[in-house]
């Protein structure tokens, strides 16, 4: 039996844009590669613009209020970051406030992009929601039932990542947005690994995401795989063709930073890539309306006519023999053979020369 094909999936929309099929909202996940530089995070917030991002985003909590001191061990690749607990990294860079965000936020803006950071407590969403038009909950807070409620209640367009969670989690944690009072909801596919092995990317999920929950909410992606050696990101793309409309990236200035998420992220030149060819992707796929405009000299030109194969008098009738199907730009196209045959000739037509319609009676 013949699978049913999904109906169109929900765009995401925010703040009167739409970002629909090839067309994803791309948000540069700075979050604290900044190493605690408001200079250098501006100077980031930059480099996403040039690129053709529309959100830098970043993150903001306090190591006391998000991991416990002694019983919070590292579950990144510590050959890459070698810090082994949560709790001491997360208290090296816990150092922006609200003073801070808001020079960023303005600084976003001023840039023509959006302003995001993800809040790890209830105090940052209350700091934080006045000053962003999407509020991200971190894949580790999924769970977090206060927290959600807590956005909910702010009325907020959210995106969700969905790593190291289940089908019913997921279900249950968009039921609390939504009832709780959340604007709309995206979903995130997301592996909540550091980084995330090539072959542990589970891309398919996107369309598991889909098929459980397109009918209600925006599904996107969001990525800790590692760009190839040229800078390319062939699952931000593969996401794109599978329908994301919210994606989601890790993103320095400096590839081969030390610690935190500088070895999986992308860089600008890495988005810039990226726009481009969602923008090449957009031209090849073109519009679903069906149009012919672009093969109009194919229909005219390349398509077979009613030819006579010899001299047909008036008062003759016309048979399948006294014809034959040559591509010509004039006469009477094949698909009408079968109204020409048995038709009567009331204007002489001569031998190699394409039937019209006023030459048969």
């Amino acid at each position: 039996m013949r699978k049913k094909i999904m109906p169109d999936l929900f765009d995401f929309e925010v703040n009167g844009r739409v970002f629909g099929y090839l067309n994803p909202y791309l948000i540069a996940e700075i979050g604290v590669n900044h190493e605690g530089s408001l200079e250098r995070a501006k100077q980031m917030i930059d480099q996403v613009a040039r690129a053709g991002g529309h959100a830098a985003k970043f993150q903001t909590y306090k190591a006391a209020t998000l991991a416990a001191k002694t019983t919070s061990p590292a579950y990144w690749d510590q050959t890459k970051e070698a810090t082994s607990s949560q709790y001491e990294l997360f208290q090296r860079w816990d150092n922006f406030g609200p003073a801070e965000y808001a020079e960023l936020a303005a600084h976003c803006e001023s840039q023509g992009i959006d302003f995001l950071s993800t809040p790890f407590d209830l105090d940052a969403v209350d700091m934080l929601t006045p000053l962003m038009p999407v509020t991200k909950v971190a894949s580790a807070d999924l769970t977090n039932i206060p927290l959600l409620r807590k956005i909910g209640a702010t009325g907020a367009t959210v995106v969700m990542s969905c790593g190291a969670s289940d089908l019913a989690e997921i279900a249950r944690s968009l039921d609390v947005l939504l009832t709780a009072g959340a604007k709309s909801v995206t979903l995130l596919h997301c592996i909540l690994n550091y980084p995330t092995p090539r072959e542990h990317a589970q891309l398919a999920q996107i369309k598991v995401l889909q098929e459980q929950f397109g009918s209600r909410v925006a599904i996107g992606y969001s990525d800790h795989v590692r760009p190839e050696d040229d800078g390319a990101l062939p699952t931000l793309e593969i996401a794109s063709l599978f329908g994301a409309r919210v994606i989601e990236k890790h993103f320095t200035d400096n590839k081969q930073g030390v610690g935190n998420d500088h070895y999986h992220a992308m860089d600008e030149s890495d988005l810039r890539a990226f726009v481009d060819k969602l923008a090449l992707y957009r031209t090849l796929y073109g519009k679903r309306e069906h149009s012919l405009d672009a093969q109009s000299a194919a229909i005219n030109n390349a398509r077979r006519r009613v030819i006579a194969v010899r001299d047909l008098p008036v008062g003759h009738t016309v048979t399948a023999d006294d014809l034959i199907a040559l591509r010509s730009n004039i006469g009477i196209e094949i698909a009408s053979w079968d109204q020409v045959v048995g038709r009567t000739v009331i204007a002489a037509i001569e031998a190699d020369m394409p039937l019209e319609w006023h030459q048969l009676g």
